[in-house]
């Protein structure tokens, strides 16, 4: 296989597992799954004297619930990453149309953390000097 066949098969997986992934987390996060959910471990409960609250009869629902965690949190991530991607290109389409918004604000969330901690600083110090400015404010109109 060349390398565009194997780009194109890539993004044919991903975007498979995409559209699964944010099918099942609609549906695995639905009234009905929950109640199913909820009805699995009621039936459970109900046949542990049938089998006489066997270590086997643990077992199942153990191993049930194991396996059914580890897939959903492959499940969630994937549905993290792709609302955080799209809000941040929500965002950086805001920041792009507005003519005051600074264009150095696009894609900050690839920067280090030293460098997020930076501009956080700055933001500090500008709300700091904002909330100054309104409390002289305040207390100038307060006076008069």
């Amino acid at each position: 296989m060349n390398q565009q066949a194997i780009e194109a098969h890539d993004l044919t997986v991903h975007d498979h597992f995409g559209r699964f992934a944010a099918v099942a987390s609609g549906w695995l996060g639905s009234t009905w799954a929950f109640a199913g959910a909820g009805l699995v471990v009621v039936v459970w409960a109900a046949t542990g004297p049938i089998f006489h609250f066997s270590d086997h009869w643990a077992m199942v629902i153990s191993m049930g619930t194991s396996i059914a965690t580890f897939l959903m949190v492959f499940l969630i991530q994937n549905t993290q990453n792709r609302d955080a991607r799209a809000i941040n290109l929500k965002l950086n389409e805001l920041i792009r149309a507005m003519d005051s918004a600074r264009n150095q604000m696009i894609d900050i969330e690839r920067l280090s953390d030293l460098e997020l901690d930076e501009m956080q600083a700055t933001y500090e110090k500008i709300k700091t000097s904002w909330t100054t400015r309104q409390s002289r404010t305040a207390r100038g109109s307060q006076e008069k």
